[in-house]
């Protein structure tokens, strides 16, 4: 029974340090600047907004002064009701409008926080903060070319600015623009050679490219000047398990984990590198705090699925697979997987079912036809078989499998000479591959059909 014992790119994904941009600060006015200034001789002495806003009701930079400081609380409510009344005082308060927009984007308001970032930049052009806020939130909305333009004109603005070129490189690398990426955090690291973020998103795209060992090099670059980065030890430990260090990788894990113990990805990475060294508990224990950290994770459902078939426990692994299914219904593999456990146990037209939902879900893999095909012969069905197996022929022209399972059901049709041209191309592509056992089955198959010719 064939299994795809794969890392989803889901599960790629989910290592990548998604750094979050810290939104600009608050703007105070003169007369707060003046105040904290004069406060510096006594730091704990703070500026009393309540007073301010006592003594003068219409005083616009005291309500968004103590906004802030209600936010700093966990006010939320409370920061957005100051700055409605800031800008009710001065509706040509551009920094208010900054910072409820970015209050609203907290909130999921998205498209209330871009109306505030659109009115801020419209009071304040030259303000690049407002920018760069508001190419955060339309990064959140998927338009990354929004989003570029934004952080570009941040930069015109303020050129010296490292975390505007740093976030917009991780967009161009979202756009697949690399080289535009590395030259956005080779510029970041320029400017702020202790950003620490701006290293480990260049080791992520140095990895995209292949360059292991740069990635590594910046990964540890960024652990060494910020030892507490939990997702910085994840990319590291991916990075190590594509060259092969293992239990480098799992130390890596380890350190992740460690850091943040309630990342889901993380155990749920670290359970496919336990299950590579061979520790199929270590595995199974780690997929299970996985799920018990987040419920909803359809990768850990699935990738414990197959440990649990590897076990011998179909009616679990088969369990798993519904439930990843039920989170993610176009998980591809997972509705591939249990058509293969419902095969194994006797239930062809439900596993007929998965394997034409798989399809539809990835109309080109190869792979997947010609199980289908395979099924459908079984199933008495050869026209369909056929047509999987020319499908899957088409998608992978050196697919010597399906050759060779379409030589088998032409000869079954009694087409000995189509049958013999399919064996035939198999018995090549078998060779070319190395596969000695399966080049000699083919070069049977036509002596056999080559006696029939001759009778």
């Amino acid at each position: 029974m064939s299994f795809y014992y794969r890392l989803p790119a889901a599960l790629i994904a989910a290592t990548i340090a998604i750094v979050q941009p810290e939104f600009a600060v608050a703007q105070l006015s003169a007369q707060q600047v003046e105040e904290i200034d004069r406060n510096e001789c006594n730091p704990s002495e703070a500026i009393d907004f309540n007073e301010a806003i006592r003594l003068n009701p219409n005083d616009a930079e005291a309500y968004n002064g103590r906004g802030d400081v209600r936010y700093d609380q966990g006010d939320i409510e409370g920061a957005i009701a100051d700055y409605n009344e800031a800008i009710r005082l001065n509706p040509s308060y551009a920094a208010a409008y900054g910072n409820r927009g970015y209050l609203r984007s907290q909130q999921g308001d998205i498209e209330g926080a871009i109306a505030d970032f659109n009115e801020a930049i419209r009071l304040a052009p030259n303000d690049a903060d407002a920018y760069y806020n508001r190419a955060f939130v339309r990064s959140q909305q998927g338009d990354i070319e929004g989003a570029t333009a934004d952080y570009s004109e941040a930069i015109r603005i303020n050129p010296n600015e490292a975390k505007a070129y740093n976030y917009r490189g991780f967009v161009r690398s979202q756009q697949g623009e690399i080289q535009g990426a590395i030259a956005d955090y080779n510029e970041a690291i320029r400017l702020d050679p202790d950003y620490a973020e701006a290293y480990s998103n260049r080791g992520f795209v140095r990895s995209q490219q292949g360059d292991k060992q740069g990635a590594v090099a910046d990964y540890n670059e960024a652990i060494r000047l910020n030892p507490s980065y939990g997702k910085v030890y994840g990319n590291r430990g991916y990075s190590r398990s594509q060259e092969g260090d293992i239990q480098g990788a799992i130390a890596d894990f380890n350190e992740f984990i460690r850091l943040d113990p309630h990342d889901a990805r993380a155990y749920n990475y670290r359970g496919y590198l336990r299950l590579q060294e061979g520790d199929i508990q270590g595995a199974i224990a780690d997929y299970n705090e996985a799920i018990r950290v987040a419920p909803n994770y359809a990768d850990a459902y699935y990738e414990r699925g197959d440990v649990r078939y590897d076990q011998g426990d179909i009616q679990g692994a088969i369990a798993d697979y519904n439930e990843a299914i039920r989170l993610n219904p176009k998980y591809t593999y997972a509705y591939y997987n249990r058509g293969l456990l419902r095969e194994e146990l006797g239930d062809k037209q439900g596993a007929l079912a998965d394997y034409n939902e798989a399809i539809r879900l990835d109309p080109n893999s190869a792979y997947i036809y010609s199980k289908r095909g395979i099924l459908r012969s079984e199933l008495g069905d050869k026209q369909g078989a056929l047509a999987d197996f020319n499908e899957a022929i088409r998608l992978d022209p050196n697919d010597a499998d399906s050759y060779y399972k379409r030589g088998f059901v032409r000869s079954q049709q009694r087409d000995i000479q189509g049958a013999i041209n399919d064996f035939q191309k198999a018995s090549e592509l078998y060779q070319q591959q190395g596969n000695t056992d399966s080049y000699r089955d083919a070069q049977n198959a036509i002596r056999e059909l080559q006696k029939e010719l001759e009778v």
